[in-house]
């Protein structure tokens, strides 16, 4: 086994647990690019893993509080058969180079919008920052299963899709569905859908199990860790992880050199971090509501000497 596509598995397992994205979009790429592996057998390799990893983040969040089990459901009856479809649908078309291009750079574009939605989501400071209770939301069952369906589709013919699509969805259909919520409910709903695609695959295509083994050894513990995270971490932080990982799937969709994406990532973590050391510090200096002895009630007004007026 090699050590470095485990530890390769363990970060994309921490950001697939922190995000519910980045397993087709990050490792696929990774596999082809960094390990020679062909793209036939990184895209059933990447799915089979992420069949046995995303369970893992799944129940984290499932006992965390943070899944949507009405959404899970509408968006499963939709993508799961659509994503075995997506599987034959491919090998009906044969080589079908052009049809994923076309597909992922569709993807890698509404992974941009969803950028952009979130940005406007925080500066309009939509959604709760703390996290806590239930996010306020109306299920609409027939966009929710159609859009399903979409996603099923791109995921059976790309490998890509599971996490970041569905995010996309998730975010057009319920804005104001908290980050944490969403995305614990994209890594449980990804489970049936993942596993449908790697069926397909497995039928048809070229799995190999010992690279799936080799990066899950990588991919569990890590998928655990971010799923602990995710669950527990402030609403904005979540977002701009969530930001930051849709930026970078959306340009290796693109097919941008791996080095300016890493600088690209580096430098909008930086912007992160600077903004949160700076949104803290405005909250430290804002005064907290205080009793002040001021202005004493009338029953419970008392003098330095504690004498209680008449």
């Amino acid at each position: 086994m090699d050590p470095l596509l485990a530890f390769a598995g363990l970060g994309v397992g921490v950001i697939v647990g922190l995000t519910g994205m980045g397993g087709g979009a990050l490792m696929t790429p990774i596999l082809v690019l960094f390990f020679g592996v062909p793209p036939l057998a990184a895209v059933s390799s990447d799915l089979a893993a992420s069949a046995v990893m995303k369970p893992f983040g799944g129940f984290v969040h499932a006992r965390r509080g943070t899944v949507n089990w009405a959404l899970v459901r509408w968006l499963c009856l939709g993508s799961v058969p659509s994503a075995f479809l997506g599987v034959l649908l491919m090998r009906a078309i044969g080589g079908g180079d052009q049809v994923q291009d076309v597909v992922r750079t569709a993807l890698g574009v509404a992974l941009l919008l969803a950028v952009v939605g979130l940005l406007l989501k925080a500066y309009r400071g939509n959604g709760s920052t703390t996290g806590d209770g239930p996010a306020p939301i109306r299920i609409r069952p027939v966009p929710t299963v159609l859009l399903g369906a979409l996603g099923g589709l791109v995921v059976g013919m790309t490998s890509v899709g599971s996490g970041s699509l569905i995010i996309v969805i998730l975010l057009a259909l319920y804005p104001a569905l908290r980050p944490g919520d969403l995305v614990g409910t994209d890594l449980v709903q990804a489970i049936p859908l993942v596993f449908s695609a790697a069926l397909g695959h497995a039928l048809f295509g070229d799995l190999k199990l010992d690279l799936a083994a080799a990066v899950l050894v990588g991919s569990v513990p890590g998928v655990l860790i971010g799923a602990r995270l995710s669950s527990r971490a402030p609403a904005d932080v979540v977002r701009a992880a969530l930001i930051i990982v849709l930026i970078a799937s959306a340009l290796k969709l693109f097919e941008v050199p791996t080095g300016i994406v890493l600088l690209i990532v580096a430098a909008a973590t930086a912007i992160a971090v600077a903004a949160g050391v700076r949104r803290r510090g405005r909250e430290r200096t804002v005064p907290q509501d205080v009793d002040t002895d001021d202005e004493p009630s009338a029953d419970g007004a008392e003098s330095a000497s504690g004498v209680v007026p008449r």
